[in-house]
């Protein structure tokens, strides 16, 4: 199999984007790192926008979400926009907002279990803290990014002398009871509270008093990797979804003086449904074309033909063939890893994607001298599902769900293809010029 040196150098990109991002908040900050070094102007939503031809801009809602956009060489009713979306949130566990207590004389933490993800694969592993901290100021209060990079909890299994059926039956972990995570040891609760709040503000280097509360996930220290005999897949935590989120961001930054008006938005919530005002199916994306719209005199009329001339594209990853669990795939669509992005189909609208759709995205692959895959789920198994729904009826604008294939979503280790990132890239860049 011939990798060239540019995909591995992507894919290599990727896993620092990942490893740099242990929470939706962190991805959003590196995301928006990453546009201002390309010169992308960073707006806000409280103050007035004001545009120039072919400027770049971006606009952060609430830590989560963040969406950048490159105005159009043509006016927006002619040429309509190129969206493409993804999400900047993983499956998981959470930090409770009382989260310390003790038990035993141990420090444990009380987690809520975000999304769906794979919950006995957080066991046994490195876990560490990562999210945004709320700090008494003198103008109110301030919010702080914090990752600590040290292992600092951890949930041990059961030994198998005392649960004799887990290789027969799997592990199962009541949410409640069975997740708690020891972190030290502490007399009481009190003293664990402590012990956590102390070890937030040291890192912050602030006082532990003005601490208020926190956002925080939980996260695996260990980093993303390549493996294979010829090193052609990666492994990592969140491939679901910030491979799309990198890959998208990654288009953008080379889409250089397109003809039409091309956005990124990257959402938070998608894994619990969408709908905040960070989501997919908050107003956040409507809000940011309407003040495009207004900020360069685009009537309502104009603007609803710059939709019907508009094409986006929804990312989120796709289920790659397990052949050891073949009997788990629809007969006809066992996509590969490494054989190209996945159009995913479902005739309940799961997915957004119509036959006119997927031949857009299709001709797309083709124009970028790409490979493509098509995915549909077994009728007897519940499909999963993302936000080219949500947009496609927010906007009114057609749609298209794709993914890169990978093994074990929503795992705490996701694996995917070396080949599929760089495919991924390639055809959203031919999206955004086309």
């Amino acid at each position: 199999m011939h990798i060239s040196i540019e995909a591995r150098q992507q894919a290599q990109a990727l896993l620092d984007f990942i490893d740099s991002s242990p929470s939706p908040w962190h991805a959003v900050e590196s995301v928006a790192s990453r546009l201002k070094a390309q010169g992308f102007k960073n707006l806000r939503e409280n103050e007035p926008w004001q545009f120039k031809q072919g400027g770049k801009y971006f606009v952060v809602r609430d830590g989560g979400s963040v969406i950048a956009f490159v105005l159009g060489q043509q006016p927006v009713a002619d040429t309509g926009f190129r969206l493409v979306g993804a999400h900047t949130d993983s499956p998981g566990l959470r930090l409770k907002p009382k989260a310390a207590y003790a038990t035993q004389g141990l420090a444990q933490l009380g987690v809520e279990v975000y999304g769906g993800p794979i919950l006995a694969t957080f066991t046994d592993r490195d876990l560490s803290i990562a999210g945004r901290v709320t700090v008494n100021s003198e103008q109110g209060f301030n919010t702080h990014l914090v990752k600590l990079e040290q292992p600092v909890a951890r949930l041990p299994n059961l030994a198998i002398h005392m649960n004799r059926e887990v290789n027969e039956k799997g592990l199962l972990l009541n949410k409640q009871t069975g997740l708690p995570l020891i972190f030290g040891n502490a007399a009481n609760t009190e003293a664990a509270h402590s012990l956590l709040t102390n070890l937030l503000a040291q890192t912050l280097a602030l006082p532990a008093e003005k601490i208020v509360g926190w956002d925080v996930a939980l996260y695996d220290t260990q980093r993303g990797s390549f493996w294979g005999i010829e090193q052609e897949f990666i492994a990592n935590s969140q491939l679901d979804n910030l491979a799309s989120c990198h890959a998208a961001l990654e288009a953008l930054l080379h889409s250089e003086k397109p003809q039409s008006t091309t956005i990124c938005a990257l959402f938070d919530h998608e894994e619990v449904g969408s709908e905040s005002t960070t989501g997919a199916g908050g107003s956040f994306l409507l809000d940011v074309i309407n003040r495009i719209c207004s900020a360069t005199s685009t009537s309502e009329e104009e603007k609803l033909r710059a939709f019907a001339n508009s094409f986006f594209i929804s990312a989120d990853m796709a289920h790659a063939f397990h052949p050891n669990h073949a009997g788990s795939y629809e007969p006809c669509h066992h996509v590969l890893v490494n054989h190209g992005p996945v159009i995913k189909t479902n005739a309940n609208q799961r997915y957004s994607t119509n036959a006119v759709t997927a031949t857009r995205f299709i001709q797309l692959c083709e124009a970028a001298g790409v490979p493509y895959q098509q995915y549909a789920h077994r009728t007897d198994l519940g499909c999963g599902s993302t936000i080219g729904p949500i947009m496609a009826a927010q906007l009114g604008i057609p749609t298209v769900d794709v993914g890169n294939p990978m093994w074990a979503m929503h795992s705490i280790r996701e694996s995917a293809g070396v080949l599929d990132h760089a495919a991924m890239i390639a055809v959203l860049k031919q999206h955004f010029r086309a």
